[in-house]
C-alpha cells in the first residue's frame, strides 16, 4: 500500500496578503483548496493512505476532509507547538504502517512519477530525495549530485541552472527514531545535510509539473496552471 505524509502545518506568512484567513494548504487555487488538488493527484497515482501533519488552523483542514478523501484513508497529526519540518515528519512517521513512506510539502504541487520513484526504492532501499531541474537555483538552494546520489547541499543564493530539492522524499519509516517525539528540529539542516555525508542518499530527478504556491507570484500562476488537475 502506498503511503504518504503531507506537511501542511505552516503559517503561510508570505501569502498573508492574499490569503488572510486560511492555513496555506487550504488557499483557494482554481476554485478549490490547494490541498484538494494535491490529494487528488496522490489518489490518482495509487496512494491509499495519507498522514496530514497539521498545525496552524488544523481544525479547518480536519473539518473539510474528514477521515477519507478520493478513496484514501486520512490520518491527522496536530502540533500544539511548532516542531519544524523534522519534528513534524518524526511525529507523522509514528502513524505510518509501511516499510517506507513518501513525504511531500503541503504547499507544493509536484506531478510525481510515483511508480518510478518506488521502483528506485525497491532497488536500493535507501533514503531518496526528489530533485527538480530549474533555470535558477538561487531561491531554493542547489543539490550537488553524482552517480545517482546526493553528495551535498548548497545554500540559497547559488545562481544558474541546476537541481533543487523539490521538498519530496522517500524515507524508511524508522529513519528518525533517534530523535525524541515532540522535539523541534529542521529535517533539512539537523538531519539531511549530515546524512548525505554519512550514508548513501539517492536522488530521483522528477520531470513532472512543479509549482510552489508559497509566494504570491507563484500562487497567482497556480490559478491557471493547476486548473485541470481536479477536472
Amino acid at each position: 500500500m502506498m503511503e504518504a505524509i503531507v506537511l501542511a502545518g505552516g503559517f503561510g506568512t508570505r501569502l498573508r496578503a492574499v490569503v488572510a484567513d486560511l492555513p496555506k494548504p487550504m488557499a483557494p487555487v482554481a476554485g478549490r483548496p490547494f490541498l484538494e488538488i494535491l490529494l487528488t493527484s496522490l489518489a490518482r497515482k495509487g496512494f491509499r493512505r495519507v498522514v496530514l501533519s497539521l498545525g496552524f488552523m488544523a481544525e479547518t483542514v480536519v473539518a473539510h476532509f474528514g477521515a477519507e478523501y478520493a478513496g484514501m484513508e486520512l490520518v491527522y497529526t496536530v502540533e500544539d507547538t511548532p516542531l519544524g519540518t523534522g519534528g513534524a515528519i518524526r511525529a507523522a512517521l509514528a502513524h505510518c504502517h509501511g516499510e517506507q513512506v513518501c513525504v511531500l510539502n503541503g504547499d507544493t504541487y509536484l506531478d510525481l512519477e510515483a511508480a518510478q520513484l518506488l521502483a528506485l526504492w525497491d532497488e536500493r532501499h535507501e533514503p531518496i530525495i526528489v530533485a527538480r531541474a530549474v533555470d535558477d537555483t538561487a531561491r531554493y538552494g542547489r543539490l550537488h549530485v553524482s552517480e545517482g546520489r546526493v553528495r551535498r547541499f548548497a545554500e540559497k543564493g547559488e545562481a544558474g541552472p541546476g537541481l533543487i530539492n523539490a521538498g519530496c522524499y522517500v524515507l524508511p519509516r524508522d529513519i528518525l527514531d533517534a530523535f525524541p517525539l515532540g522535539q523541534a528540529f529542521s529535517f533539512e539542516t539537523a538531519f539531511l545535510a549530515q546524512a548525505v555525508g554519512a550514508r548513501d542518499v539517492s536522488v530521483f530527478v522528477s520531470e513532472g509539473h512543479f509549482i510552489d504556491i508559497g509566494i504570491p507570484e507563484d500562487y497567482a500562476r497556480a490559478q491557471t496552471e493547476l486548473a485541470g488537475v481536479c477536472a
